[in-house]
């Protein structure tokens, strides 16, 4: 980290940015696209690589840029195709990506934070706090690296890895524009989720972007009472806060939301909470998506059996909501929602594949 420093990461800029970076250096403009081109395009990891760039430019490059690395540390392989990467940044902070296949292709779950501060009972993530932010080119590192490692064509992003998108506004914003450059990698915003615990004041700013992508909000109970206890978050927004925001949203982007909700045996998941949940939700054009808790250690939390998840589902069905369950993928290699966490290096093999 040391070494990059006093030099500015590449993969974070704009082609308009990058072009007057290059101006200040005596070059010209075509150039910006040329280079831009190689690093959203070809996915070049160094300079050395732009070969149709003169060895005089790469050097100057690489004393003034550097670009975002990912190191592999460990690969695991679920049953189902699921693929989890534990990465290494160029700093020695560590995070998780999980490739997930589907019947239209893969989707890929990029973390956004090292770490995160949100402290969700039931998730992983929150273990050790949160330490950093990820820049928009490292976001955008995990998305070219998975790619290339595992040489596949990513179809979508779902941002929710590691930490909550929200609370990095700013680099998730940067990151969402470079994603969608029709110069760059040109995955339109359709082809995006993001996954929010529920920030209220950016949920605002999110709607006044009005971009296209899918918002899904952690939800996870009907009630301040019941949430309070699993999600602290809600203790500086209250849900009533949360719904006036969501419907803001909508109204603003006309883009349906996913209510995400964990269903935990005890907890959340008997059918006086599925009737505080349709009251809630009453009025909005919305979808449910069921998870059946996944188990992180220390958390005590059990996932309800399925006749319990059925019933749920079924109620809301009734009630007139679009209520599906989430497809279980990666839960036997720590890779399913909530499992994920900023892994200590200790005692792991680099470069190892873990079937």
């Amino acid at each position: 980290m040391e070494e990059t420093a006093s030099k500015k990461e590449i993969l974070g800029l704009t082609l308009d940015e990058l072009s007057s970076h290059l101006e200040k250096m005596g070059q010209k403009s075509f150039r910006a696209k040329q280079i831009y081109s190689w690093l959203h395009v070809k996915r070049a990891d160094s300079f050395e690589k732009m070969t149709n760039l003169s060895e005089a430019l790469r050097k100057k490059l690489d004393e003034s840029f550097y670009i975002s690395t990912l190191k592999e540390i460990r690969r695991q392989r679920a049953k189902d195709g699921t693929t989890k990467l534990l990465f290494e940044l160029d700093d020695k902070n560590t995070i998780e990506a999980v490739l997930m296949y589907h019947d239209y292709g893969t989707s890929l779950c990029v973390s956004t934070q090292v770490g995160c501060r949100m402290g969700c009972k039931f998730c992983a993530s929150t273990v050790g706090g949160k330490v950093r932010d990820l820049s928009a080119g490292e976001m955008l590192s995990e998305v070219y690296t998975v790619s290339r490692l595992l040489s596949v064509n990513i179809n979508k992003i779902v941002l929710m890895g590691i930490g909550e998108p929200l609370d990095n506004y700013q680099n998730v914003m940067r990151f969402l524009e470079l994603l969608n450059s029709k110069d760059g990698f040109n995955m339109s915003l359709r082809h995006v989720s993001l996954s929010t615990c529920g920030i209220v004041p950016n949920i605002y700013k999110l709607a006044d972007e009005k971009l296209q992508i899918t918002l899904s909000v952690s939800l996870h109970a009907p009630t301040n009472e019941t949430r309070d206890r699993i999600m602290p978050v809600n203790r500086l927004y209250r849900i009533e806060e949360l719904m006036a925001a969501c419907k803001y949203y909508f109204n603003a982007t006309g883009r349906r939301i996913s209510y995400e909700y964990a269903l935990i045996m005890g907890v959340n998941d008997n059918l006086e909470n599925a009737g505080l949940l349709a009251e809630l939700l009453k009025g909005q054009l919305c979808h449910v998506n069921l998870i059946p808790v996944n188990p992180v250690e220390g958390t005590g939390f059990l996932k309800t059996d399925k006749k319990g998840i059925e019933q749920f589902r079924s109620y809301l069905e009734k009630r007139g909501f679009a209520a599906t369950v989430r497809r279980e993928m990666g839960s036997e290699i720590d890779a399913a929602c909530g499992q994920l966490r900023q892994k200590d290096k200790k005692g792991v093999r680099p470069n190892v594949v873990e079937r």
